[in-house]
């Protein structure tokens, strides 16, 4: 699913007293963000430009134009910060904007669909696709390896997935799921 914008970071709390912010960047290079100037933000008719960022263990510290105290900072926390697309680079074969990998439905090898993928998270090691499966209310987990993933076909709007062994199994059941099966 393509979008005209392309979510590169958000904005949190207020940093010390001369109005920086932190920044939690989406970037490869969490510098990076800096580079798109102006960026678009989710506050209609707000756009913002970084003019000093330095990373400070997983966040980036940022001087936004015109935010000189803390008071000033403390309004823009929880402001996401978009790119228009075609300021961004085509990705390389194998990478994947993951804006466009929200929304493909999920296939089985079979064919047969096991859900819609919600969202791509990371937790430190590798992309994870966030999978609600088809017909409950149940998300799970599925590594975005190209052993468990290994075609993505964004022009028709799917992803193949090979789940590993006794993955679905495992998962926990939410106890309020209604299986289509099972109600009859």
């Amino acid at each position: 699913m393509t979008s005209n914008r392309i979510l590169l970071g958000k904005i949190g709390a207020a940093h010390g007293i001369k109005g920086e912010v932190r920044v939690m960047s989406y970037t490869e290079d969490p510098l990076a963000i800096a580079d798109y100037d102006p960026l678009e933000t989710d506050k209609p008719g707000l756009s913002i430009s970084i003019t000093k960022a330095r990373v400070s263990k997983n966040l980036v510290i940022a001087s936004v134009k015109g935010v000189t105290d803390r008071n000033a900072a403390e309004k823009l926390n929880g402001v996401s910060l978009y790119v228009s697309r075609d300021r961004l680079e085509a990705p390389g074969e194998d990478e994947f904007y993951h804006a466009d990998l929200i929304g493909l439905a999920v296939r089985l090898e079979d064919g047969s669909e096991l859900g819609t993928v919600t969202a791509v998270t990371n937790f430190g090691a590798d992309d994870l696709l966030d999978v609600r499966l088809t017909g409950t209310r149940r998300s799970v987990f599925l590594p975005f390896t190209r052993a468990v993933v290994p075609e993505v076909k964004l022009a028709e709007g799917y992803v193949v997935a090979i789940p590993p062994e006794g993955w679905l199994e495992e998962t926990p059941r939410d106890p309020e799921d209604v299986d289509p099966d099972d109600a009859q």
